[in-house]
């Protein structure tokens, strides 16, 4: 198995030395994220060419089966082709709810004509996906939503509304909770279904953050009308479904940051606080960089060790809920540290006499708040892992 592994090494790196363009090995660029989709348009053209050529030997979905464009590689290949990736310090080819949320739920609970249907599309790019989960009221308590689906011969009307739907405004298809039966216990009435975002009906309207951004939107339904052959699993089986999304969703978020390289911390203090016998100079700023980097790397261990002792095929079960609430802390603090090491140049707003990397702090900083809230409250991951992992009583 080492041999066929080593083999498997040596191809991989070869090709990618060949594949990956330039500009792909550079830190990613915010305007430059390879989301893909109807609408994509691409400002370094070398994104597009990058996520075509990986896409084409099924490596934006490595371990999902070839028949749906993955490339059907097992977990220790899969661990394989990441490291390789890194070692080039490559960017991601592909990211998106495509990838890491909806897929794998359709390959779970989809259909043999659902899954044919959206998940080459979704591994080719060619599909951007945004959630439909949260409303007005219904956030943490999510199986409180209202949005109705109504039985009409073939198809539901939908109305209702959903808040914090992460891209809607670029987005090409939502996958959706809406309820069905609006008599039956709260989680048992509850039905998941995908639709087209260009459906008649379907109206969206960014939110402006305080980073300045509006990655996150309201969505308005007002009679969408949906086949009824677009609901994943069955009616009224939605809760399933969406819980399992939630884990994966959840397993994503508890990996924020990714893989490839960016400024490190110790770079940064080397520019701003200076180094003393190669040693940032504030012994304070040391030891808490030192304890940040020691928790990163027992966070990494740890997670390795979930998937190694995990069959292959087996889902995401509550500890992607600590995944979740560790990774976000760990995020959050990465970017306190940046602030305290760049200081007043890390509070930048606007061009002049800032540059674009203490810009681009600012508004990571302001962004790693919701870190917390999205995906979940870290407060709700805290309840599952008494409840799930650790077995407390209510």
């Amino acid at each position: 198995m080492a041999a066929d592994l080593n083999a498997f090494r040596a191809e991989i790196r070869d090709w990618l030395e060949d594949a990956c363009p330039p500009t792909m090995r550079t830190p990613m660029v915010a305007d430059e994220t390879p989301g893909g989709g109807r609408r994509a348009s691409f400002k370094n053209p070398e994104t597009k060419v990058w996520m075509e050529r990986m896409a084409e030997r099924g490596f934006t979905v490595p371990t999902w089966p070839k028949q749906y464009g993955g490339a059907g590689l097992d977990r220790d290949e899969a661990r394989v082709l990441q490291e390789e990736l890194r070692r080039l310090n490559a960017r991601p080819p592909l990211v998106g709810m495509g990838i890491s949320m909806i897929g794998p739920a359709l390959l779970e609970f989809g259909n043999d004509e659902q899954k044919a249907e959206h998940l080459p599309k979704i591994a080719r790019g060619e599909i951007w996906w945004c959630q439909g989960y949260s409303e007005p009221n219904a956030g943490s308590d999510l199986a409180s939503l209202r949005t109705s689906a109504v039985e009409d011969g073939d198809d539901y009307i939908i109305n209702g509304q959903k808040i914090w739907t992460s891209g809607a405004d670029n987005a090409d298809w939502m996958f959706c909770l809406v309820r069905t039966d609006p008599k039956a216990p709260k989680h048992e009435g509850i039905t998941f279904i995908l639709f087209d975002m260009t459906t008649p009906g379907v109206s969206v309207r960014p939110i402006r953050l305080i980073s300045g951004l509006s990655p996150f939107c309201e969505t308005f339904f007002e009679n969408v009308r949906v086949p009824k052959k677009n609901v994943v699993s069955e009616p009224g089986k939605g809760w399933t479904v969406a819980k399992r999304l939630l884990q994966y969703e959840r397993t994503s978020i508890g990996g924020i940051g990714g893989g490839q390289r960016t400024t490190t911390l110790e770079e940064l203090a080397a520019d701003y606080v200076g180094l003393e016998a190669g040693r940032i100079a504030d012994p304070t700023l040391r030891a808490d960089v030192v304890r940040h980097r020691m928790n990163d790397r027992a966070f990494a261990l740890t997670v390795r060790r979930n998937q190694e002792e995990s069959s292959a095929g087996v889902a995401p079960g509550a500890v992607s809920s600590m995944f979740k609430y560790y990774g976000t802390e760990q995020n959050k603090g990465r970017f306190e540290l940046m602030l305290r090491i760049t200081g007043t140049r890390g509070v930048g707003w606007a061009e002049g006499g800032f540059t674009a990397e203490e810009l681009d702090i600012t508004r990571g900083w302001l962004r790693s708040k919701a870190n917390s809230i999205e995906g979940g409250t870290s407060e709700v991951q805290l309840n599952i892992l008494a409840k799930r992992v650790l077995g407390l009583p209510d």
